[in-house]
């Protein structure tokens, strides 16, 4: 799995590889029951304190998206569609709050929806 971290970037090391792994999910780089690399593993890979990859796999598990157990940390999204949901309103609605400061029009934001959704419909 291919991590990039930015430390020049303002977004947090942690949120960084959790979104990272969301991304590679959702384009299907890593798959339902794949296993990840430990946390040492990608905290090396990652160049990041192993409590990074931690913090970034403790959320991924809250969130649904992980479950980490004896033998390691293995892809499995949970598929709770109202959790879902209910989680991508609070993202877009702060997305959208940024965009409609800076003018963006719903055209723009319908179009970008729409290349990223066919963006990830390339890779499945």
């Amino acid at each position: 799995m291919f991590i990039e971290i930015d430390a020049e970037s303002d977004e947090a090391l942690y949120l960084q590889l959790k979104n990272q792994i969301i991304l590679a999910i959702a384009a299907n780089a890593v798959s339902e029951g794949d296993m990840l690399p430990s946390v040492r593993s990608l905290a090396a890979i990652a160049g990041v304190n192993m409590h990074t990859v931690n913090k970034a796999y403790a959320l991924l598990q809250t969130e649904g998206f992980l479950t980490i157990g004896r033998r390691g940390t293995m892809i499995s999204v949970n598929d709770d569609r109202e959790r879902a949901l209910c989680s991508l309103r609070e993202d877009l609605s702060v997305a959208l709050a940024k965009a409609r400061c800076r003018s963006v029009s719903r055209d723009d934001v319908h179009r970008l929806i729409d290349d990223i959704l066919s963006d990830y419909d390339r890779n499945s």
